[in-house]
């Protein structure tokens, strides 16, 4: 039996670091305090936002295919988000555990920063069709994150794709609601509720079945993201006003309120 070593000699870099970039990775750790706690805090709200990236991607490659009608595809897609998104979740158990006294021992680092100014988080939420030009204001000393989320803001939502294809699989969709404007955010519409209501009804294993049920999957998780947000915030910080002025827990509060596809939920108390 052959036991031949790995080859260790290279010219340069490794061919691992070439594809990977750990170097650049592990290098982008600056902490702002002496609080040996901050360093959990900064790599996991980086490793946050790596995941955002993904599912973005995953995101992105499911709107392009409903436009093309590969719902498989798109299905897909969605489904591989869902496995992405437990991940992500399971990003705040490092932090869930936080005191206030452990937070505020570097939460002066942070300045003005806070989450809601993330720019992946942002083209991920405006995938979901909450859309608001006003978050693109905090991004236009940086041209090119500014102009991503100008074209996301625009371009129709991952749901506004969803529901086009319902339309043109033959469910009665008004045109104010495949005519309206993306730029804003998606209300509900109880035509969607009824093609909804229709598709449940019906084959249980038919694509539309399957594509509701894994977008319903995404739903679940967002949702779940953003309690385990409360929760975490809940505990480090209390009632206080957020970072970056923000209003903190009551601002997260009302986003954990919002349903994400809301028809997909509403739609069942029918079938």
């Amino acid at each position: 039996m052959s036991h031949e070593a790995p080859n260790l000699d290279f010219e340069g870099s490794t061919p691992y670091e070439d594809y990977v970039k750990a170097d650049v990775l592990t290098h982008l750790q600056h902490t702002l305090s002496d609080d040996p706690g901050e360093m959990v805090f900064l790599v996991t709200t980086q490793v946050m936002e790596l995941w955002f990236t993904v599912i973005v991607h995953e995101w992105e490659t499911a709107a392009r295919a409903l436009r093309e009608d590969r719902t498989q595809v798109a299905t897909d897609a969605l489904k591989r988000s869902v496995r992405e998104l437990e991940a992500l979740n399971a990003s705040w158990t490092p932090l869930a555990g936080l005191t206030p006294a452990q937070f505020n021992s570097y939460r002066s680092a942070l300045g003005e920063g806070s989450g809601f100014q993330s720019a992946m988080y942002r083209r991920l939420e405006f995938l979901l069709g909450d859309k608001s030009a006003s978050m693109l204001v905090p991004h236009r000393g940086a041209p090119r994150v500014h102009a991503e989320l100008e074209k996301a803001l625009h371009e129709p939502s991952l749901y506004d794709e969803v529901v086009r294809l319902l339309a043109r699989r033959g469910y009665d969709i008004p045109d104010a609601v495949l005519q309206r404007d993306v730029t804003r955010k998606y209300e509900a519409a109880p035509e969607v509720e009824a093609a909804w209501t229709a598709v449940y009804s019906g084959d249980q294993n038919g694509e539309l079945a399957r594509l509701g049920e894994a977008l319903t999957d995404v739903a679940e998780l967002v949702w779940r993201w953003r309690n385990d947000h409360l929760v975490a915030t809940r505990r480090a910080m209390g009632s206080k006003t957020g970072t970056g002025g923000s209003a903190g827990v009551a601002w997260l509060e009302k986003r954990a309120r919002n349903n994400v596809f809301p028809e997909l939920w509403t739609a069942r108390s029918y079938v």
